[in-house]
């Protein structure tokens, strides 16, 4: 199994199981080694009193990009700490996109940067990510016990 190949089934079968970032309409678009990046668009009852997005969504957002791309490795990883800053609202109709990228990875430990936009490849928020692995694999590799 090619490194893209594992990643691609990491993020499969973690959707499968997330039904947050499902039911919020979240896509992944692409996935590879140490970067995912998905889309969701911005429904009415995500908005707040405002009549923008709530934070809360966007983070979200955000937070499952950054999952998917440190999940790449077939490693269970957890989320250590994570720090938003928003630099722009999103409204009602926009197509938000988390593209999350590996900064380093060593030992147990992680760092990653999502970019969030819209549609108009405009940058409303920069998220920074830090995980740590866990026990636990996503699927058996062949020659490992399941």
């Amino acid at each position: 199994m090619t490194p893209e190949e594992r990643a691609r089934a990491c993020a499969r079968l973690m959707l499968e199981k997330d039904a947050a970032s499902r039911a919020l309409g979240m896509t992944i678009d692409d996935v590879a080694p140490g970067r995912a990046r998905l889309s969701m668009p911005v429904t009415a009852d995500m908005l707040n009193g405002h009549g923008i997005c709530h934070g809360g969504f966007i983070f979200t957002l955000a937070d499952s990009a950054f999952a998917f791309a440190c999940n790449s490795y077939n490693q269970v990883a957890v989320a250590q700490q994570n720090q938003i800053t928003y630099l722009a609202p999103g409204q009602a109709g926009d197509v938000l996109t988390a593209s999350a990228t590996e900064v380093s990875r060593s030992g147990r430990s992680g760092v990653y940067d999502v970019t969030v936009t819209r549609q108009s490849n405009e940058t409303i928020a920069v998220f920074r990510g830090l995980s740590r692995t866990i026990r636990g694999q996503h699927f058996p590799e062949e020659g490992e016990p399941a």
